[in-house]
């Protein structure tokens, strides 16, 4: 995403869907990938024999892979901050997990900016209403109200 925003023009897009990301491939191999790094090896993650006799008819993703892919979506369909010098996540107001990922599904996230908060001389707190919608699904993977907070240096600070 090459598309940038100044910190001045924040204010004016809350309520503002800013942006779709890339479709990101959920295949076996990340899930697997995923239940290696969180040590969650349950049958229905990484087992394709045992789950497809599950109702998902097959391995799933964790919801919480789903979540953490909100990083790379957000740096694919959002604007960069032009005076951000440093992004952080912050936490989760609301999340909640709506329809399971099957192995070898695509997503992407869709981020609206809910709230636009300047904090102290330098940083900034942005919270998105985040969907992460599965392709070919009528229901959403997630749903998500996200805080992030951008670093900036204070003298470039706009008047607020």
């Amino acid at each position: 995403m090459s598309r940038e925003i100044s910190l001045a023009e924040l204010p004016s897009i809350v309520g503002t869907q800013i942006g779709t990301s890339d479709w990101f491939v959920v295949d076996q191999k990340r899930i697997d990938l995923f239940a290696d790094a969180t040590d969650d090896h349950q049958f229905i993650h990484v087992d394709p024999e045992k789950a497809a006799e599950t109702p998902f008819g097959g391995t799933i993703a964790h919801g919480f892979l789903s979540l953490s892919m909100l990083s790379a979506m957000n740096y694919s369909g959002t604007p960069r901050i032009r005076e951000q010098l440093m992004g952080i996540n912050y936490g989760f107001d609301k999340v909640r997990f709506m329809a399971p990922v099957k192995a070898g599904k695509r997503v992407r996230g869709h981020f609206t900016v809910a709230d636009v908060r300047f904090r102290g001389a330098n940083m900034v707190m942005l919270t998105y209403q985040v969907s992460v919608e599965i392709e070919g699904e009528t229901k959403p993977a997630l749903t998500a109200e996200w805080l992030t907070i951008s670093q900036f240096d204070p003298k470039d600070k706009p008047e607020v």
